[in-house]
């Protein structure tokens, strides 16, 4: 079977069961915190695939990367979910598993994930006027909006909603015309 099909499984059924519990905010928090540590610090993906680690600490090494939400509304609901995983020897995927509880909560509620990257920190006001533009495009759904800072685009912004793009930065517009003036 496929690596990528079984997380999937998992994180879907993970989905349901939260859902049946009114816990998927919760769990949808704390698969967020588990990426994050995940990301982190790369040794806890090395330590979920070593063979000679106890379940047990597999285990406590998740919750304790899920962070608080796990202690609170949707602890349960992941600790069930944590002890299924180490019952069917799966602890090793739970990265991957939350990438896709994170995208199946995301597609189910609407919410999309949004990069506006600047060459400068913008302004309050900037920041304002680009996120009504976004929300103005979003349908109804609802943003997770990270700012970034890149020196190189010179000037301008890039903006990121899921997999599309909108670079209007000065980078892309030298780059454009280069590629006219070569032709």
């Amino acid at each position: 079977m496929d690596n990528g099909l079984i997380p999937h499984r998992y994180a879907k059924a993970l989905y349901e069961f939260a859902l049946e519990r009114h816990d998927q905010a919760a769990v949808y928090e704390a698969m967020k915190a588990v990426i994050d540590n995940f990301e982190a610090v790369p040794g806890l993906q090395k330590a979920m695939a070593n063979p000679f680690m106890p379940k047990e600490e597999k285990e406590k090494l998740i919750l304790e990367a899920a962070g608080s939400p796990a202690a609170d509304k949707g602890g349960d609901t992941l600790t069930d979910f944590v002890k299924l995983l180490a019952k069917n020897n799966r602890l090793d995927l739970v990265m991957w598993m939350a990438f896709a509880y994170r995208d199946i909560y995301r597609q189910e509620n609407s919410i999309y994930l949004v990069t506006i990257t600047s060459a400068m920190p913008l302004g309050e006001a900037d920041r304002k006027r680009l996120e009504q533009l976004v929300m103005s495009k979003l349908n109804g759904g609802t943003a997770e909006i990270k700012y970034l800072v890149d020196p190189d685009i010179i000037g301008g912004f890039i903006i990121t909603v899921d997999n599309e793009r909108l670079d209007a930065s000065v980078r892309n517009e030298l780059n454009e015309l280069r590629q006219n003036l070569m032709k």
